[in-house]
């Protein structure tokens, strides 16, 4: 009865020293803060087009 008790918390003890295993650590990526451009850059170039549309309509 004792060798089995003894092979039982042996096996356990065993099944938890290797339970674990290496693994590469998680890295977080750096968060990149861009600055915000003006909204109204993104207007004037359609706003251009349009009036240069309409020039060479009205000609």
């Amino acid at each position: 009865m004792k060798k089995i008790v003894l092979a039982a918390a042996l096996t356990a003890a065993a099944s938890a020293a290797q339970a674990g295993s290496y693994s590469d650590p998680i890295i977080e990526a750096p968060v990149v803060v861009e600055e915000a451009t003006s909204s109204s850059a993104g207007v004037l170039v359609p706003l251009l087009l349009l009036v240069l549309v309409a020039a060479a309509v009205a000609d």
